[in-house]
């Protein structure tokens, strides 16, 4: 089997896995699986970053939600911490997940390994694939679903928004900050705003 083949078989099956999520996302008048449109928005976004990703980040890309249905935030108590622990909990999922469809695709273990550790997050900003995952999940955040949270947490105050704006910038690269700053000039002007209020302002 060829690496090309590898790559197909790894992409295909972690498709095959996020077309199983129940719930639904519009995307150009067409409702898909919303993990399975989530891997899509990140797989265009790391070309976007990336013009010749790896495969393994074409892989930790596409896997960075695989099946995150099956531990729902619910599961867990409400409040800061717990969210961390969830999304800590998630990460070692997708990880092992990832890593186990690329065994079955044929890649060598120390590759397995390799998207598990990026999965899980624990060398961002020491690992450079790590830290362009990051950009690109914030990049799909802010373009695709920074509204409808906005919206949908609208009981929040201007100082959380703008913690989260800030702490989510913080997570970025120069390279993700330039095409975030590009993406910005389409955003709706209430959200243009708090981005450029919480850059101009930094945290007390």
């Amino acid at each position: 089997m060829t690496q090309q083949t590898h790559l197909t078989c790894a992409l295909h099956k972690i498709d095959t896995a996020n077309h199983a999520d129940p719930n639904v996302e519009q995307v150009g008048g067409e409702s898909l699986p919303k993990e399975y449109a989530y891997s899509q928005h990140m797989s265009r976004w790391l070309f976007e970053l990336e013009p010749q990703p790896s495969e393994r980040m074409q892989i930790a890309c596409r896997a960075q939600h695989i099946e995150r249905w099956t531990i729902p935030r619910s599961d867990f108590p409400e409040g800061r911490k717990a969210y961390y622990e969830w999304r800590q909990a998630c990460g070692r999922m997708h990880g092992r997940r990832a890593a186990g469809i690329m065994a079955e695709c044929g890649f060598p273990q120390e590759e397995c390994q390799k998207v598990e550790t990026i999965l899980t997050k624990r060398e961002l900003r020491k690992d450079a694939d790590t830290q362009l995952l990051e950009d690109v999940a914030c990049m799909v955040f802010l373009e695709r679903y920074f509204a409808d949270f906005y919206e949908e947490k609208a009981d929040y105050d201007r100082e959380k928004w703008l913690r989260i704006v800030r702490r989510t910038w913080g997570k970025m690269s120069p390279r993700g900050h330039e095409a975030a700053l590009k993406l910005a000039e389409g955003m709706p002007a209430h959200l243009l705003a708090l981005l450029q209020e919480a850059l101009e302002k930094p945290e007390n």
